[in-house]
């Protein structure tokens, strides 16, 4: 069974970057869409970015468009979140997971512990 464990986070201030991290191990996740969600405190966990298994499709959350970046590397079996201009309410455990599709689809498997990012005003 596949076990994709996130990584990266860490306290940021307003407008700096972060990359985070998501590797699979068990087997390998380069046939597989993958996506990027958030949970912030007292709120529903959202979707953020996904990409698609060629790497060729992404898409984004409106919140995050021009932001942030989704990109793999199946030789490293991971998916990785590029985040620049960060802002406050960028604030939120970040998970990764399957996606069911590249536009929107839903996420699936178990969830992992998932990385703490904070952006200080």
């Amino acid at each position: 069974q596949v076990q994709l464990v996130e990584s990266g986070g860490g306290l940021v201030q307003a407008g700096g970057s972060l990359r985070l991290s998501c590797a699979g191990s068990g087997r390998s996740i380069s046939t597989s869409q993958m996506g990027w969600f958030r949970q912030a405190p007292g709120k529903e966990r959202e979707f953020v970015a996904s990409i698609d298994w060629s790497g060729r499709r992404t898409n984004y959350a409106d919140y995050v468009q021009g932001r942030f970046t989704i990109s793999r590397d199946d030789a490293k079996n991971t998916v990785y979140l590029q985040m620049n201009s960060l802002k406050p309410e960028d604030t939120a455990v970040y998970y990764c997971n399957f996606v069911t599709a590249v536009d929107r689809g839903a996420p699936f498997g178990s969830w992992g512990q998932g990385t703490q990012v904070t952006v200080s005003s």
